[in-house]
């Protein structure tokens, strides 16, 4: 069905022009009609392979669940640190080894494990996967590894297609 507009394009189209009037912080024609613009062409581009890939709402809603929580909580953590007038950071940088299921989701992945709780993105090799995290915490290095594959995880679901079945 090639040449049509499918209720999925039209809601795409919409909320990514809501995203770019959102980055913008404005709703103004201008912004609109650029958005619409923006997010008509990245569509259109996008028709290749990888537009076939299927967006899983529950898993989704998940993820960003987590990187919202982390977000509240890499506040928090920062500011006592900061707040306290004994420093108690152990600061270290560790590699961490992301899956190839990860990697169609490279991007994403270090923008949220950027909001990991004292943890921040230092360096990242897409080739071979490895994301070097700077910790506040080195004690911390299990829980934030461990953290990292939830998310690997979650992203995945949430973004990869739905396994092809075999006509028989």
């Amino acid at each position: 069905m090639t040449g049509w507009v499918v209720p999925r394009q039209i809601a795409a189209v919409a909320s990514l022009t809501a995203i770019w009037c959102g980055l913008w912080g404005s709703l103004s024609a201008a912004n609109l009609v650029s958005g619409a613009a923006v997010a008509t062409l990245a569509s259109a581009l996008g028709a290749g392979p990888l537009s076939r890939r299927g967006i899983r709402l529950l898993p989704l809603v998940r993820l960003v669940r987590l990187v919202l929580a982390d977000l509240v909580k890499s506040t928090f953590t920062v500011a006592v640190e900061v707040l306290t007038p004994t420093d108690r950071t152990a600061e270290a940088i560790v590699a961490v080894q992301i899956p190839p299921a990860g990697r169609a989701h490279f991007l994403l992945l270090v923008v949220a494990i950027t909001l990991t709780p004292g943890t921040g993105v230092v360096d990242a090799d897409a080739e071979s996967g490895v994301l070097y995290l700077h910790l506040l915490h080195h004690n911390r290095r299990a829980e934030t590894v461990a953290h990292v594959e939830e998310l690997v995880e979650l992203a995945a679901e949430a973004l990869s297609p739905p396994p092809r079945q075999v006509a028989a």
